[in-house]
């Protein structure tokens, strides 16, 4: 046999179980179900991809993502989630109790995992932190448990304080137990609470315009599909009622909101890719417990601070994890 015939079957030899194995290696597909486009969400998203290729996953050899987004509408996820069903996905991930309520209303057989959600049992989610049962488990946002927190934080932005609103959406199963978390420490504090409460995009000026009238002097502004899918058009509005608001995601402070006290959701996106190739490496999803929250941010724009005639006390500022200029 001639020498270059015998490389040749050689190396055809040797090529041939590795192309064999690419062909037959499994693509897992994963659904991803969330508030806002992709685009709006590519911080989080990204650390989720970013994990699942440490972990040996790589789109276009053995993962694909299908991204659908509610934009605001959490009367859509019914639709979305059945959509990603007939799309024959392999697992759910999503963001929020409307989403993940959505999800699993429409499977008891495909897992699914909560990026994040407020109130995993409140909300009906799970049947326990520690065994969550059925094909949900996923990640807390620890977003009720929080609240407290944040009037004391706008406290000290605004001594003067005597009155805060809410801004969410009461048919989100989770908000109504942040605001009574609202309403509980609020009056702690001798501060009157207002609630106004958003179903659509269309009601966030209403919702300021009934801030301003009774004479709200910051607002708490909370994380539900509609609010997050029009932060931007929330932050401009703060700037022109000029009214001070806190928020329950870093997001709005990256937009130019002012502050935010929250758990690092990119943290809990990289955490969320974890579960993922825990189920696809054969747990099941009932018996991997529910996480919290591990890293918590506090984010202070001064230039949005400025924009509303405020001084940020030097205290605050040194705890801040991160200050945007």
């Amino acid at each position: 046999m001639r020498r270059r015939e015998f490389i040749t079957l050689v190396g055809g030899t040797a090529a041939w179980p590795l192309a064999a194995r690419a062909q037959s290696e499994k693509v897992w597909r994963v659904g991803m179900m969330d508030s806002v486009p992709e685009k709006l969400n590519a911080v989080n998203v990204g650390a989720f991809r970013e994990q699942l290729s440490r972990l040996g996953y790589m789109e276009g050899r053995n993962l694909t993502i299908v991204y659908r987004s509610g934009e605001g509408r959490i009367d859509r996820f019914p639709k979305l989630v059945a959509e990603l069903i007939n799309l024959k996905v392999d697992i759910l991930v999503t963001r929020g109790t409307p989403a993940t309520i959505a999800a699993k209303n429409a499977t008891t057989t495909i897992p699914i995992v909560m990026s994040s959600i407020g109130e995993p049992l409140e909300t009906g989610a799970v049947a326990s932190l520690a065994r969550p049962g059925g094909n949900v488990t996923g990640l807390s946002s620890f977003v009720t448990e929080l609240t407290a927190k944040r009037i004391e934080i706008l406290r000290e932005l605004l001594p003067g304080m005597s009155r805060i609103a809410l801004i969410d959406n009461m048919e989100n199963k989770s908000v109504p137990g942040q605001w009574n978390e609202l309403r509980r420490a609020a009056s702690g504090y001798g501060i009157q609470p207002q609630l106004c409460d958003i179903k659509r995009p269309e009601d966030i000026e209403a919702a300021f315009k009934a801030a301003v009238a009774e004479h709200a002097d910051a607002l708490s502004v909370g994380n539900d599909s509609v609010v997050i899918a029009s932060r931007q058009q929330i932050v401009d509005l703060t700037v022109k009622y000029r009214l001070p608001a806190i928020y329950a995601t870093r997001e709005f402070v990256d937009a130019g909101g002012l502050i935010s006290y929250a758990a690092n959701y990119t943290d809990l996106y990289r955490r969320a890719a974890i579960y993922v190739d825990k189920i696809f490496k054969g747990a099941k999803p009932g018996e991997l417990p529910v996480e919290q929250p591990t890293t918590f941010e506090l984010v202070i724009n001064l230039g949005a601070a400025r924009a509303l005639g405020l001084s940020v006390p030097p205290a605050l500022l040194s705890r801040a994890d991160k200050v945007i200029e």
